[in-house]
Order: C-alpha cells, then sequence, then structure tokens
C-alpha cells in the first residue's frame, strides 16, 4: 500500500478550502429573478405541490438524489471510538467516493450520540431530507439494532455499509473462486476469524448463497465460538459450532474458505498448509492482513488470496458496492435494500470480473493486460463498467421483490443514464459501437506488432465491433499474443515478408505501378513499396481483401497518409481531403475540422470541408451546426487572409447549401454563447442554437485547438477522423490508447457500411 507521510495527509485536507466537499448550486442564480424563483416567493409553489403529496419531495427538491452518511464516531476505521468530530474527515471522504463513482450527492452527518435508542430517533428525525441512510463507522453490537430498527420504520433505503460493503465484495470474489476450483457452495467449510459488524454480514450473506451454517466456524478475540463459552452475546450465540474445537489452528485444519476480519498476522504458514486443496482466503485485516500476501502464496501454490490492500490482487474493496448500490436503489425509490438487492450486487460483481478488462482500467492500475483467473476475481474500482452493471442488477433486484416505488422501462436507455453521470458524454461513442456492431467489416491494422494494437483488436473482435486482419511479423505477434494471453485465434495473421507468395506481391506491385506510372513511379519503385505496410495494407482495401485500413500509431501522419492518397485516392466529387475530431466534453459532443490536413485552405476547401464534415456528423445521427472561425466577426476585417477567405467559403455555402445551418466568420466565444451569438448577431443563419461544429480557417488554429482541449483534460477526443477517400482509411493520432484504437476502428467500420450501402 501507498506510503502516506502527516505532512502530505495533513496539507491535502487543509490546502485551499479546507475538506473535500462543497455544495454547488444545480439552478441558475445569477439575477434577482433567478432568486425569486430559488427562494421566495417563487420556492412557495413546490412547498405547496409537496404539502398535496409527500411522492411531489421527488420532483422539486434533490431528496432522489441525496444520501445522509451517519456516523458516532465509535469505530471508526482502525482508530477505534475518537468521536463524531473526529470521524467527520472520514465521513466526508465517503461523501466524495459517493460523487465521483455514481454521482450521489451527500451530506455527512456527524451526531454525539453513543446510546442507539437515542441514535436511531436522531436519524428518524432527519430521515424526511434524505433518499437514503448510509450508516458508518458505527461499533458493534450497536450497529446491528439500529440498522435493523431503522429499516422497520423508514421507508427509505438504510445500509450499514461496514457489515454489508464488505459482505457484498466479498461474495463476489468467492462466487468467482468456485468458478475456477470447481468447488460446490452447499459443501463448502469455512473459518471466520471475528465477529463484528462485517464477519456476522459476510457470514448472513453466505448463508443465504448457500452455505451451511453447519459447516461455520467463527472466532473473537477470545476463540472459537461454542458451547463451552457463556459470555457471548445474543449476535454470537447465533455462530456456534458443535464442533470440539477452542483455538484458529484447529479451525483452519480441512477448511474450504477462511475469512479474516480480525487483526494483523494472526495466521501461519501451516494453518494454510493444512487447509483442504484449492483454499480460498481472504485475509481482509487492514493495514496488515491475517497472513501477508506472500507468506499465503508461499504456503500454497493452490491458493487464491485476496485482502484489502490495493497493492495486492484481489483487494476487497467497499467502494465497489456502495455507490452503485445506492444509485441503484435511489433510481428506483426502493424502500429498503434487502437480500436479494445485495446478492445481485454480488452476482453482478463478479460477473464483470469474467469480462474482457478495458486497457483503460490496466493502464490505471499500471498493468498490461488484466484477465479472469487466481489473480483477478474482483473488479477494480476504477472500471467505468461498475455503475451500468451493479447498479443495473440492484435496481432490477428491487423491482423483482417488489420494494421498488418506481419502474424503469427501457433499460437500454437507464444504462445510457448511468454512462453519462460519469462525467464526459458517452453516448456517442457507444452509439458508433452498437452501429458497428450491425455488420461487422474487415479492418486491416498496418502496425500489428505492437502489443495496443493487439489489445484493442482483441476488444473489437470479442465485441463483435470488427474483424481484424493483423499485418506484421508473425514471429512477434505470436509471442505478444501468447505473453499476454491475448485472444486473438480467428484474426488472420499477414507477414509480408514469410507468408505472402510472391505471386501476390507482383499483383499488387502491377496495381500500384498501374496507378502511379505516369506520376513518377517505376515498377521497381512498385515493388520496393508494395512489401511496406501501408502499402500493403491500403491495397488490401482497393482490392476488396478488406474494408477498412488503420495505421498511424507509431509514424508521422503525413508519411502514413501518402500510400492511401495514391492507392485509394480522393473522391470525385472534392479536390481534397480533410480531417476532424470528435470532442467529448461536459458541454456536450463537438466536431472540429480541418485539424490535421489543409494548412492554408482557400475559400473552395474551406467549403468542400464544412460539406464533408456536415455530412460525416449526419452519419452519428447528429444535424450539423456549423461555425466558421476567424479572428474577426461577420466581415469586421476586410483584409487578406482567414477572415476573408471564410467569408467568401461562407458565401459559396449560402449559394449552393442554403437549407445547410452554418454561418460566419465568427469568434469561438460567438459560436459557443448562441444567446451571446444572437444579441450581437441577430441576422446570423444559426440564431441562438447551440453550435456543434467548428471549422477552423487553417491548420494552425485547428491544430492547437484541439490538442489544447484534449492536454488539458477539457474533452476527450475520438480522430483523427479521414474525410473524402473513396475507401475508408483512418490514420491514427501517434501513441493512441487502446480506447482510443478502438473507437477509430468502430469509425472505420462505420465508415466501411456506407461505403457498401453506397453512400
Amino acid at each position: 500500500m501507498a506510503k502516506v507521510n502527516k505532512t502530505e495527509a495533513l496539507g491535502y485536507h487543509e490546502k485551499g478550502r479546507p475538506g473535500k466537499i462543497e455544495v454547488i448550486p444545480t439552478k441558475p442564480h445569477n439575477t434577482q429573478h433567478d432568486l425569486s424563483l430559488a427562494y421566495t416567493p417563487g420556492v412557495a409553489q413546490p412547498c405547496l405541490e409537496i404539502h398535496k403529496s409527500a411522492d411531489n419531495a421527488y420532483k422539486y427538491t434533490a431528496k432522489g438524489n441525496l444520501v445522509a452518511v451517519v456516523s458516532n464516531g465509535t469505530a471508526v476505521l482502525g482508530l477505534g471510538d475518537i468521536g463524531p468530530l473526529a470521524g467527520k474527515p472520514v465521513m466526508e471522504g465517503k461523501g466524495l467516493l459517493f460523487k465521483i463513482f455514481a454521482d450521489v450527492d451527500v451530506f455527512d452527518i456527524e451526531v454525539n450520540e453513543k446510546v442507539p435508542k437515542k441514535l436511531i430517533e436522531v436519524v428518524k428525525a432527519i430521515a424526511p431530507t434524505f433518499g437514503g441512510i448510509n450508516l458508518e463507522d458505527i461499533k458493534a453490537p450497536e450497529c446491528f439494532e439500529i440498522e435493523e430498527t431503522l429499516k422497520k420504520e423508514l421507508d427509505i433505503p438504510v445500509f450499514h455499509d461496514d457489515q454489508h460493503g464488505t459482505a457484498i465484495i466479498s461474495a463476489a470474489g468467492l462466487i468467482n473462486a468456485l468458478e475456477l476450483n470447481g468447488k460446490k457452495i452447499g459443501n463448502l467449510r469455512v473459518v471466520v476469524n471475528g465477529a463484528g459488524a462485517a464477519a456476522v454480514s459476510c457470514i448472513r450473506l453466505y448463508i443465504s448463497m448457500g452455505v451451511k451454517p453447519e459447516n461455520v466456524v467463527m472466532l473473537d478475540s477470545k476463540g472459537v465460538l461454542n458451547n463451552k463459552r457463556t459470555d457471548l452475546n445474543k449476535i454470537k450465540q447465533q455462530f456456534i459450532t458443535q464442533r470440539n474445537i477452542s483455538t484458529l489452528e484447529e479451525a483452519f485444519v480441512d477448511a474450504d474458505v477462511f475469512l479474516g476480519l480480525s487483526v494483523g498476522n494472526v495466521v501461519s504458514k501451516k494453518m494454510v498448509q493444512s487447509m483442504a486443496k484449492d483454499p480460498i482466503v481472504f485475509a481482509m485485516a487492514n493495514p496488515n492482513p491475517e497472513i501477508s500476501y506472500e507468506d499465503a502464496v508461499a504456503a500454497r501454490k493452490d491458493i487464491i488470496m485476496a485482502t484489502g490492500r490495493s497493492d495486492y490482487p484481489n483487494q476487497i474493496n467497499n467502494v465497489l458496492g456502495f455507490p452503485f448500490i445506492f444509485r441503484g436503489a435511489l433510481d428506483v425509490r426502493a424502500t429498503t435494500i434487502n437480500e436479494e438487492m445485495k446478492i445481485a450486487a454480488a452476482e453482478a460483481l463478479a460477473s464483470l470480473a469474467r469480462k474482457y478488462v478495458p486497457d483503460m482500467v490496466a493502464k490505471a492500475y499500471k498493468q498490461q493486460n488484466i484477465v479472469f483467473g487466481k489473480e483477478y476475481i474482483i473488479p477494480k474500482p476504477l472500471d467505468p463498467r461498475l455503475i451500468t452493471t451493479v447498479s443495473v442488477a440492484v435496481a432490477k433486484a428491487a423491482i423483482k421483490t417488489g420494494v421498488a416505488q418506481k419502474q424503469i422501462k427501457n433499460w437500454k436507455e437507464y444504462k445510457s443514464e448511468l454512462s453519462d453521470r460519469l462525467g464526459f458524454d458517452n453516448r456517442l461513442v457507444m452509439s458508433i459501437r452498437q452501429k458497428a456492431r450491425q455488420a461487422p467489416k474487415r479492418v486491416v491494422f498496418a502496425e500489428a506488432n505492437n502489443l495496443k494494437i493487439l489489445k484493442a483488436a482483441q476488444f473489437v473482435l470479442h465485441e463483435k465491433i470488427a474483424n481484424p486482419i493483423l499485418l506484421g511479423n508473425e514471429r512477434k505477434i505470436r509471442a505478444l499474443i501468447s505473453e499476454y494471453n491475448l485472444e486473438l485465434e480467428e484474426a488472420p495473421i499477414i507477414d509480408i515478408q514469410n507468408n505472402v507468395s510472391e505471386e501476390k506481391k507482383e499483383r499488387f506491385a502491377n496495381l500500384l505501378y498501374d496507378k502511379r506510372k505516369r506520376k513518377g513511379m517505376t515498377m521497381d519503385d512498385a515493388m520496393e513499396f508494395i512489401v511496406k505496410p501501408d502499402y500493403f495494407g491500403a491495397m488490401m482495401v482497393e482490392t476488396g481483401e478488406a474494408d477498412a485500413f488503420l495505421s498511424g500509431f507509431t509514424r508521422r501522419y503525413a508519411d502514413t497518409i501518402k500510400p492511401a492518397l495514391q492507392i485509394i485516392g480522393i473522391k470525385e466529387k472534392f479536390n481534397h481531403i480533410a480531417g476532424m475530431y470528435i470532442m467529448l466534453s461536459k458541454r456536450g459532443t463537438l466536431f472540429l475540422a480541418d485539424t490535421t490536413v489543409n494548412m492554408n485552405p482557400t475559400a473552395q476547401v474551406l467549403a468542400d470541408t464544412t460539406i464533408l464534415t456536415a455530412a460525416e456528423v449526419k452519419r452519428f445521427n447528429i444535424e450539423p451546426k456549423i461555425a466558421l472561425l476567424s479572428y474577426s466577426n461577420f466581415g469586421a476585417h476586410k483584409e487578406q487572409g482567414s477572415p476573408l477567405r471564410v467569408q467568401e467559403a461562407i458565401k459559396i455555402l449560402h449559394d449552393k447549401y442554403p437549407d445547410m445551418k452554418v454561418d460566419g466568420e465568427m469568434q469561438a466565444n460567438y459560436a459557443l454563447k448562441g444567446k451571446l451569438r444572437k444579441k450581437r448577431f441577430p441576422f446570423n443563419k444559426l440564431g441562438d442554437s447551440e453550435v456543434n461544429t467548428l471549422i477552423f480557417p487553417n491548420l494552425s488554429s485547428g491544430n492547437i485547438s484541439y490538442k489544447l482541449l484534449q492536454s488539458i483534460g477539457v474533452a476527450e477526443s475520438i480522430g483523427p477522423i479521414l474525410m473524402g477517400m473513396k475507401k475508408p482509411v483512418h490514420i491514427l493520432q501517434r501513441d493512441s490508447s487502446v480506447r482510443e484504437i478502438i473507437n477509430m476502428i468502430a469509425i472505420a467500420v462505420v465508415d466501411a457500411q456506407s461505403v457498401s450501402n453506397g453512400d
């Protein structure tokens, strides 16, 4: 686990605005009229509607997305009873996690009250404010009484995360561990070291999933919970074993599963060695597990091991659960979080871990590749699919068990809404990939010797987005596939030097020579060029052996595009090509052109670029609303240069395409602020509409703009999309991420679909 020193930790919480959270208004508040709507007199109207029906609180207030994180500070992390105020940094941190992982708003409530009945009354009194209650860091056994009573007496979800979070995440790990070792849950012999809130909740959930109570041995700090003990409270009495054992060492013999929710370094190698074949050890004490990861795997080669630490495989981390469980519960207005919802969450997590792991997740954890197996049985907290996997499962379980007050009819739409909550607008990416899946095409990769290219190829193959053709050195490609456990058996590998016939090379060279013989190319030149991946791959598309071509990951844009231009060529309707980037931002989707090709375009080239871009935007089922940019507005500058060229381009467009929603020249602020544009220039053809497409007057401005947006994290980019070619060719940005490559493959497939349809 990464070491954090005291100065760093205190500085993090102190610098700037103290603490970790703030309240941000969600409605306009800049004018007197806004304030009159927000407060008096306008606020009276929603008050009266809520008075008529309490359900209207979900319509007119933040209640439906607001959770109270409540603590009395009696069991704060590993610090013990340090009081409610000292526990506030933890509760703020919990609020931060709720927000960043699932867009759930939180008020942290620290209550100076240890008597359970009084704490219950406090929570009941504040409950009308919230859509759910997350109990946190309340010691056992009082936490059981508090949660059970509140669940009975409130009509909103109440969830003690210290209990159920660990139970759900570890249950997911257990499901997958059993998937790997083939054991049946009903036959498991389970040892639980610890008898606090988390331990009790874990074993209760396991029993509801099929573990037999008689096969469970639980221990507290004084030993095994057995018939000899006279000091057990009502909770512990439920887990008394009938076996004649008293120690942890005895309990370990022939056990299938060990759950550690106690203290560090209490389990020895010898104990682990005494377990049954293919043992499962979840040592979850923090910061030091009951047995270290190194000792456990040294003791047994057949072990499946998990801890609570992030620096070892299989971290059992509550953040995998509570944000998404509450998200699903809130979205269907569940009255409780029941056992079925917890099991659904565990099964969803287990299922997600068995699926292909996106490269962006592996990259976040500084790993080359993550695949399901003994060292990966639980998803990673930064996996963006958690919200659409766990929240959906919880919501469905709530509806199925009758505790939901709101139904979800369109689950596809709900998933899209959940994705939108993550920040960047992913709807376009999802729609492009979905469109590609409808008719996957053959995409040839000119640089298949690269791991990122291969990982992207694996993803699109498994997701049925495209059928990859791998171009490169076969020995190197197969070595990478083997080293990183990639599944690309179905993808053909073409090694130009070693497994392409001389006859085919000569045929391709002749085709190239015929195209270029009056442009300075000799037959010898053609033979030399055709064995280069960029030429060979482009020729495969030209001859119909592939549907689209992708290159440029390791080479300069200009060098990569030249072979494609020579072999495939430009659409007859246009005399040039252009480049476009799609920028996904919180503002929405923006299309930027020309960002990669034309250095100082003429007025006609600007007009043609606009036409190409408009057609491309329409293919994504988006109506293009286009602004041609410059440093001046609507004829303010008459001198030669970009303003004049843009003015001429606009005249061409308005004359030939009167229905196109386009205008300019204009500065970027007027392009992006519709109301300001209409106020200052009421004659503009765009009115006050939101522009989604920007055409730059030259390559410098376009290239600088997209790279600036990309680099400072304002927007995620897809591109460059090459427009104007006769057949689908796309040149990757150098050193693209796997996610960026995947997006470009999907674009290439959609391009190829258009060619097939004669568009």
